[in-house]
């Protein structure tokens, strides 16, 4: 494979880096150069870029030729992502030590990192005249020339590599890979076969048999998984391989029967295991799952048995509850995920939003503190406690929650924002309408644009029957942000509608109703009374029969109200 210096490859290399013995002629070893060029290295692997570059510079100083220096100066260069600068370090190396190959070829990675193909094969190629014997020189030259489509010569290097190296699995995997993109198929499928005669290889079966399942030859594809899982009774690709062509097939009992010996077996690792369930739970068609719950619930629940303390497991298996509905079964191992992985705020915040998506109130609000204490700061997990509370009607606690994360979180923090806005909608919940106020301003002194804040302030407002210029302007930039939001639309048709302007707030519901306000109560209310100040009694009341429908308490006295407005109408 072609060694492209890409900065993301950049410390993968460094150990690399250290094999390098060409120094300076004069860097002997012990000598004062020789000791700086690998303090500079030991810096770089301790990812000290700037460190390493002052050690490197503080050398050239004292010998600006020292070919070393050079190219750990182009490694750092690399690691900062200033190529053109590491070009030219690079090049002054190979000019003090052209019969170096390591500088030789990093500049031809860079070369070919920068997508400048022609110098990167003539740097290739002569590097092969002058390295017969580097293997890695061939597989980078297959790769350079299948990326320019010259396919005979990287079959013509792969004769090569095998001519002076002998025949490997690597090298069969090239070819095979090599033909099949050249739509040489056939002779691609020959390749393998021929090195299996020979060999015998997991891989190759398992690649042969993958071949064939993608020809639909379900049964050739089979004995060759039976083949490789002969040599290697765990090779997790051949399980899999072979699992899948079962379930493909519709062939469930053998399927799962794969699936037990998979996850039943000690030597392979839980995250293999945990991998494929986890696709299986989140990709499969959601008809297998329910047609097939017992048998899935006994493979992953055998999975975790064989690792009970593997946390990636416990957690797919939380998963895979939850998705089936199962919220008790999903919450336990979703604990035992927490318990495996204490010190996980990943495996903790899981549970977490878990709880708060199974609405488990109590326990969300009981987690989110507990998880807060172990990960002071995260200010999220107090929040998502706060969720709980509000559900529990524990209004006082919710205010204590959001005083903490306003001292914890920093004042210009999303954290903080959210605290004031919630403080906002409890106080008037409390009916304290001049202390919501005051919390909402702070929320939107952080944020001006914040639409959850704008709305709601602004629907407070009109309810109230106050101010309605304000409440306009703050709901009018709700609409405009997301025009297609039914809660918005009805907040701006209502204050319309307040302004004895119901032409104008008519559009606005009608839009209203198109997104989703159909099924709120206080929606549909609103906009029967918006057409009933019309004179489309029919429509209006049309409406009001479906608020009645939706209606579960959301608006008091409402048969009252529609009872009056019929009256009136009949008079």
């Amino acid at each position: 494979m072609l060694n492209i210096l890409k900065p993301a490859f950049i410390l993968c290399l460094i150990s690399a880096f250290l094999q390098i013995s060409a120094y300076a002629q004069d860097s002997r070893p012990g000598s004062e150069a020789e000791n700086m060029v690998l303090s500079a290295v030991s810096r770089m692997n301790e990812n000290d870029i700037e460190g390493a570059r002052s050690v490197l510079f503080k050398l050239l100083a004292q010998d600006a030729d020292n070919d070393a220096a050079w190219y750990y100066l182009g490694m750092t260069s690399l690691m900062r992502q200033e190529v053109s600068e590491a070009e030219e370090y690079l090049k002054k190396a190979v000019e003090l030590d052209p019969d170096n190959f390591w500088y030789r070829y990093r500049l031809a990675g860079l070369y070919g990192a920068t997508q400048r193909q022609e110098l990167t094969v003539d740097m290739y190629e002569k590097l092969l005249e002058d390295f017969p014997k580097r293997s890695e020189l061939y597989l980078d030259m297959v790769d350079l020339y299948a990326a320019q489509g010259e396919y005979e010569k990287a079959l013509d290097t792969i004769n090569q590599v095998e001519t002076v190296f002998g025949v490997t699995e690597n090298l069969v995997m090239y070819r095979f890979n090599l033909l099949r993109r050249m739509g040489r198929h056939e002779e691609a499928f020959e390749s393998l076969e021929k090195f299996n005669e020979e060999y015998s290889s997991p891989y190759v079966l398992t690649t042969l048999a993958d071949w064939q399942m993608s020809m639909y030859n379900d049964s050739t594809a089979i004995a060759y998984y039976d083949e490789a899982l002969e040599l290697a009774p765990d090779y997790v690709p051949a399980l899999l391989g072979k699992a899948e062509t079962y379930r493909l097939t519709r062939m469930y009992d053998d399927y799962f029967g794969v699936m037990d010996t998979f996850v039943s077996s000690k030597d392979i690792p839980a995250a293999a295991k945990s991998e494929y369930l986890m696709a299986v739970v989140q990709k499969t068609d959601p008809k297998f799952i329910r047609s097939f719950t017992p048998q899935l619930d006994s493979v992953i629940t055998k999975a975790v048995d064989v690792h009970p303390a593997d946390s990636l497991l416990t957690r797919t298996a939380g998963v895979y509850f939850y998705s089936t509905g199962r919220n008790d079964e999903a919450k336990d191992y979703f604990g035992r995920t927490v318990a495996s992985w204490p010190e996980s705020m990943s495996a903790t915040a899981t549970l977490v939003e878990f709880l708060m998506y199974a609405e488990d109130w109590e326990a969300l609000s009981e987690e989110g503190r507990k998880a807060f204490d172990k990960f002071p700061g995260e200010t999220a997990f107090l929040e998502m406690a706060s969720v709980g509370d509000y559900n529990l009607k524990r209004y006082d606690d919710v205010l204590d929650i959001c005083r903490k994360v306003l001292e914890t979180a920093p004042a210009d923090s999303s954290s903080t924002l959210r605290a004031w806005s919630t403080m906002g909608d409890i106080y008037h919940t409390l009916g304290d309408a001049k202390k919501s106020y005051k919390a909402y301003d702070k929320a939107l002194k952080i944020n001006p644009d914040y639409v959850y804040v704008l709305n709601n302030y602004a629907y407070y407002l009109s309810m109230e029957g106050k101010k309605l210029k304000k409440a306009y302007a703050m709901s009018k930039k709700t609409i405009e942000a997301e025009p297609n939001n039914s809660t918005y639309l009805d907040t701006f048709g209502w204050i319309l509608y307040l302004q004895g302007k119901p032409d104008q707030a008519k559009t606005y519901f009608k839009q209203a109703m198109l997104y989703g306000a159909k099924e709120s109560p206080v929606c549909l209310d609103h906009y029967a009374e918006v057409l009933y100040a019309l004179k489309e009694y029919d429509m209006a009341f049309v409406y009001w029969n479906l608020a009645k429908q939706k209606n579960s308490g959301d608006i008091p006295d409402l048969d009252a109200k529609i009872e009056a407005r019929r009256k009136a109408v009949n008079r």
